[in-house]
Protein backbone atom coordinates (compact mmCIF):
# COMPACT_ATOMS: atom_id res chain seq x y z
CA UNK A 1 0.00 0.00 0.00
CA UNK A 2 2.59 2.72 1.26
CA UNK A 3 4.58 1.84 -2.52
CA UNK A 4 1.36 2.62 -4.49
CA UNK A 5 0.76 6.47 -2.77
CA UNK A 6 0.25 9.35 -4.72
CA UNK A 7 -0.68 12.21 -1.80
CA UNK A 8 1.32 14.30 0.11
CA UNK A 9 1.45 14.81 3.92
CA UNK A 10 2.13 17.89 6.13
CA UNK A 11 3.24 17.30 8.99
CA UNK A 12 3.59 20.17 11.62
CA UNK A 13 5.21 20.48 15.31
CA UNK A 14 2.12 22.53 16.22
CA UNK A 15 1.81 26.28 17.27
CA UNK A 16 1.93 27.19 13.11
CA UNK A 17 1.30 30.73 12.72
CA UNK A 18 -2.09 31.58 12.15
CA UNK A 19 -2.37 35.32 11.92
CA UNK A 20 0.62 36.50 10.22
CA UNK A 21 2.94 34.79 7.39
CA UNK A 22 1.03 32.00 7.94
CA UNK A 23 3.91 30.56 5.74
CA UNK A 24 2.88 26.63 6.66
CA UNK A 25 -0.93 26.83 6.13
CA UNK A 26 -0.49 28.80 2.68
CA UNK A 27 1.56 25.85 1.86
CA UNK A 28 -1.13 23.39 2.45
CA UNK A 29 -3.64 25.63 0.38
CA UNK A 30 -1.06 25.80 -2.15
CA UNK A 31 -1.00 21.68 -2.41
CA UNK A 32 -4.58 21.67 -3.55
CA UNK A 33 -5.15 22.26 -7.01
CA UNK A 34 -8.10 25.08 -6.82
CA UNK A 35 -9.27 27.34 -4.07
CA UNK A 36 -12.63 25.45 -4.00
CA UNK A 37 -10.65 22.17 -3.68
CA UNK A 38 -12.72 20.14 -0.95
CA UNK A 39 -10.92 20.53 2.16
CA UNK A 40 -11.90 19.16 5.60
CA UNK A 41 -10.35 20.11 9.02
CA UNK A 42 -10.96 16.56 10.91
CA UNK A 43 -11.27 18.04 14.68
CA UNK A 44 -11.74 14.22 16.38
CA UNK A 45 -8.56 14.98 18.75
CA UNK A 46 -9.61 17.96 20.70
CA UNK A 47 -12.44 18.29 23.34
CA UNK A 48 -13.17 21.51 22.21
CA UNK A 49 -14.34 21.01 18.41
CA UNK A 50 -16.57 24.08 17.56
CA UNK A 51 -14.26 26.72 18.58
CA UNK A 52 -11.31 25.17 16.89
CA UNK A 53 -13.05 23.90 14.05
CA UNK A 54 -14.53 27.22 13.61
CA UNK A 55 -10.84 29.23 14.24
CA UNK A 56 -9.36 27.07 11.41
CA UNK A 57 -12.42 27.51 8.64
CA UNK A 58 -11.75 31.39 9.26
CA UNK A 59 -8.00 30.97 8.88
CA UNK A 60 -8.37 28.43 5.72
CA UNK A 61 -11.22 31.33 4.23
CA UNK A 62 -8.37 34.23 5.02
CA UNK A 63 -5.97 31.89 2.57
CA UNK A 64 -8.89 31.68 -0.32
CA UNK A 65 -10.39 28.27 0.59
CA UNK A 66 -13.99 28.31 -0.38
CA UNK A 67 -15.37 24.87 -0.13
CA UNK A 68 -14.33 23.83 3.71
CA UNK A 69 -16.42 21.68 6.06
CA UNK A 70 -15.24 21.24 9.28
CA UNK A 71 -16.50 17.25 10.75
CA UNK A 72 -15.99 15.81 14.08
CA UNK A 73 -16.15 12.34 14.38
CA UNK A 74 -16.57 12.10 18.18
CA UNK A 75 -17.09 8.08 18.34
CA UNK A 76 -16.57 5.13 16.44
CA UNK A 77 -20.52 4.96 15.82
CA UNK A 78 -19.60 8.36 13.56
CA UNK A 79 -16.55 6.78 12.38
CA UNK A 80 -18.50 4.34 10.17
CA UNK A 81 -21.37 6.39 9.00
CA UNK A 82 -21.79 6.72 5.37
CA UNK A 83 -22.04 9.86 5.23
CA UNK A 84 -18.91 11.24 7.32
CA UNK A 85 -16.78 8.41 5.07
CA UNK A 86 -18.36 9.92 1.92
CA UNK A 87 -17.02 13.42 2.72
CA UNK A 88 -13.38 11.84 3.82
CA UNK A 89 -13.04 9.94 0.83
CA UNK A 90 -14.09 13.04 -1.60
CA UNK A 91 -11.98 15.18 0.15
CA UNK A 92 -8.84 17.15 -1.79
CA UNK A 93 -7.51 17.71 1.38
CA UNK A 94 -7.37 16.95 5.01
CA UNK A 95 -6.35 18.48 7.95
CA UNK A 96 -6.37 17.06 11.72
CA UNK A 97 -6.25 19.74 14.58
CA UNK A 98 -4.32 19.45 17.77
CA UNK A 99 -5.23 17.90 20.84
CA UNK A 100 -5.22 13.84 22.03
CA UNK A 101 -3.51 11.80 19.27
CA UNK A 102 -4.86 8.98 21.26
CA UNK A 103 -8.40 10.31 20.50
CA UNK A 104 -7.79 10.01 16.76
CA UNK A 105 -6.33 6.56 16.52
CA UNK A 106 -9.28 5.06 19.42
CA UNK A 107 -11.80 6.35 17.24
CA UNK A 108 -10.40 6.16 13.53
CA UNK A 109 -8.47 3.47 13.68
CA UNK A 110 -9.96 -0.18 12.44
CA UNK A 111 -13.02 1.56 11.21
CA UNK A 112 -14.15 2.74 7.64
CA UNK A 113 -13.36 5.64 8.16
CA UNK A 114 -9.73 5.10 8.55
CA UNK A 115 -9.57 2.76 4.70
CA UNK A 116 -11.42 6.21 3.23
CA UNK A 117 -8.59 8.21 4.90
CA UNK A 118 -6.32 5.49 3.57
CA UNK A 119 -8.11 5.62 0.03
CA UNK A 120 -8.15 9.87 0.44
CA UNK A 121 -4.43 10.04 0.42
CA UNK A 122 -3.35 6.67 -2.06
CA UNK A 123 -5.23 8.63 -4.78
CA UNK A 124 -3.89 12.10 -4.17
CA UNK A 125 -5.65 13.66 -1.30
CA UNK A 126 -2.68 15.78 0.57
CA UNK A 127 -3.04 14.94 4.42
CA UNK A 128 -2.39 17.56 7.16
CA UNK A 129 -1.97 17.48 10.83
CA UNK A 130 -0.64 19.65 13.67
CA UNK A 131 0.45 18.59 17.12
CA UNK A 132 -1.42 15.24 17.87
CA UNK A 133 -2.85 15.35 14.41
CA UNK A 134 1.22 15.29 13.51
CA UNK A 135 2.40 12.51 16.24
CA UNK A 136 -1.14 10.34 14.82
CA UNK A 137 0.73 9.83 11.18
CA UNK A 138 3.30 7.57 12.28
CA UNK A 139 3.33 4.07 12.49
CA UNK A 140 4.23 4.32 15.63
CA UNK A 141 3.02 7.24 17.78
CA UNK A 142 3.90 8.74 21.39
CA UNK A 143 0.48 8.84 23.51
CA UNK A 144 2.80 10.54 26.53
CA UNK A 145 6.25 11.08 28.12
CA UNK A 146 8.64 12.98 30.26
CA UNK A 147 9.24 16.44 28.39
CA UNK A 148 13.23 17.96 29.64
CA UNK A 149 14.42 15.08 31.02
CA UNK A 150 16.83 11.80 30.24
CA UNK A 151 16.33 8.70 28.38
CA UNK A 152 15.13 6.68 31.37
CA UNK A 153 13.22 3.29 31.21
CA UNK A 154 9.51 4.31 31.72
CA UNK A 155 9.82 7.34 30.35
CA UNK A 156 7.30 6.81 26.77
CA UNK A 157 4.14 5.46 26.45
CA UNK A 158 3.28 4.52 22.88
CA UNK A 159 0.86 2.93 20.64
CA UNK A 160 0.14 2.05 16.99
CA UNK A 161 -0.46 5.06 15.00
CA UNK A 162 -2.09 5.77 11.66
CA UNK A 163 0.28 4.19 9.31
CA UNK A 164 -0.06 7.11 6.74
CA UNK A 165 4.46 7.08 7.13
CA UNK A 166 5.49 4.11 8.22
CA UNK A 167 8.63 2.92 9.86
CA UNK A 168 8.56 6.31 11.57
CA UNK A 169 8.14 7.95 15.53
CA UNK A 170 7.39 11.08 15.31
CA UNK A 171 6.98 13.82 17.86
CA UNK A 172 5.77 17.64 18.14
CA UNK A 173 6.48 20.74 20.14
CA UNK A 174 9.79 19.28 20.05
CA UNK A 175 12.63 21.45 20.76
CA UNK A 176 10.25 23.65 22.98
CA UNK A 177 9.76 21.15 25.41
CA UNK A 178 13.08 19.54 25.25
CA UNK A 179 11.36 16.13 23.94
CA UNK A 180 15.06 14.79 22.73
CA UNK A 181 16.00 12.34 25.38
CA UNK A 182 12.19 10.52 24.89
CA UNK A 183 12.63 10.38 20.99
CA UNK A 184 16.05 9.00 21.33
CA UNK A 185 14.35 5.90 23.74
CA UNK A 186 11.95 5.41 21.36
CA UNK A 187 14.33 4.78 18.30
CA UNK A 188 16.59 3.03 20.92
CA UNK A 189 13.61 0.30 21.83
CA UNK A 190 13.67 -0.53 17.65
CA UNK A 191 16.44 0.96 15.88
CA UNK A 192 15.01 0.30 12.35
CA UNK A 193 12.37 3.19 13.56
CA UNK A 194 13.33 6.62 12.37
CA UNK A 195 12.60 9.60 14.94
CA UNK A 196 11.37 12.49 13.87
CA UNK A 197 10.96 15.82 16.17
CA UNK A 198 9.45 18.92 14.72
CA UNK A 199 9.32 22.23 16.62
CA UNK A 200 6.48 24.96 16.97
CA UNK A 201 6.23 26.48 13.75
CA UNK A 202 7.92 23.83 11.84
CA UNK A 203 6.90 21.51 8.99
CA UNK A 204 8.11 18.23 7.02
CA UNK A 205 6.03 17.97 3.53
CA UNK A 206 6.51 14.05 2.91
CA UNK A 207 6.03 13.65 -0.98
CA UNK A 208 5.36 10.48 -2.45
CA UNK A 209 8.93 9.44 -3.99
CA UNK A 210 9.30 9.14 0.05
CA UNK A 211 11.39 11.94 0.78
CA UNK A 212 10.70 15.62 2.48
CA UNK A 213 11.79 18.74 2.97
CA UNK A 214 11.55 21.11 5.91
CA UNK A 215 9.37 24.26 5.76
CA UNK A 216 8.63 26.72 8.71
CA UNK A 217 10.85 28.67 11.61
CA UNK A 218 12.71 26.46 13.69
CA UNK A 219 13.72 23.31 12.88
CA UNK A 220 13.77 18.98 12.37
CA UNK A 221 15.89 16.98 14.61
CA UNK A 222 16.40 13.23 12.55
CA UNK A 223 17.52 10.58 15.30
CA UNK A 224 18.41 7.05 13.13
CA UNK A 225 19.66 4.17 15.33
CA UNK A 226 20.45 2.00 12.60
CA UNK A 227 24.14 2.93 13.31
CA UNK A 228 23.82 2.27 16.79
CA UNK A 229 26.88 -0.40 18.36
CA UNK A 230 25.44 -0.21 21.44
CA UNK A 231 23.12 0.09 24.14
CA UNK A 232 21.85 -1.62 27.71
CA UNK A 233 18.07 -0.22 27.18
CA UNK A 234 17.07 -4.55 27.27
CA UNK A 235 18.91 -4.66 30.63
CA UNK A 236 17.70 -1.30 32.97
CA UNK A 237 15.38 -1.54 35.71
CA UNK A 238 12.48 1.45 35.60
CA UNK A 239 13.91 4.67 36.23
CA UNK A 240 17.34 3.54 34.79
CA UNK A 241 19.08 5.99 32.53
CA UNK A 242 20.01 5.03 28.68
CA UNK A 243 23.46 4.10 27.70
CA UNK A 244 23.55 4.15 24.08
CA UNK A 245 26.43 4.64 21.53
CA UNK A 246 26.91 5.55 17.94
CA UNK A 247 23.59 7.76 17.18
CA UNK A 248 23.54 9.77 13.82
CA UNK A 249 21.15 12.62 14.76
CA UNK A 250 20.79 15.41 12.21
CA UNK A 251 18.80 18.77 12.73
CA UNK A 252 17.54 20.11 9.35
CA UNK A 253 16.06 23.83 8.84
CA UNK A 254 14.23 25.25 6.17
CA UNK A 255 16.08 24.40 3.03
CA UNK A 256 16.65 21.07 3.51
CA UNK A 257 15.39 17.97 2.52
CA UNK A 258 15.58 14.26 3.55
CA UNK A 259 15.52 10.87 1.78
CA UNK A 260 13.33 8.41 4.03
CA UNK A 261 14.34 5.08 2.32
CA UNK A 262 18.10 6.07 2.25
CA UNK A 263 18.39 8.47 5.01
CA UNK A 264 20.25 10.99 3.44
CA UNK A 265 20.26 14.70 4.03
CA UNK A 266 20.47 16.70 0.80
CA UNK A 267 19.53 20.47 0.07
CA UNK A 268 16.32 21.39 -1.42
Amino acid sequence: MQADKKGVLLIIGGAEDKEEEMTILKKFTRLLEHDDSKLLVLTTATKEPDSVGDNYRKVFEELGMTNIDILNIDSRDDANDKVYIEKIRESDGIFFTGGDQLRITSIIGGTKAGEALFECYLNGGIIAGTSAGASAMSNIMIVEGDSNEPPRKCILKVAPGLNLLNNTIIDQHFAQRGRIGRLIWGVAQNPDILGIGIDEDTSIIVYSDNTFEVLGTNSVTIVDGKSIRSSNISELKPDEVLAITNVILHVLPEGYSFDLKNREVFRS
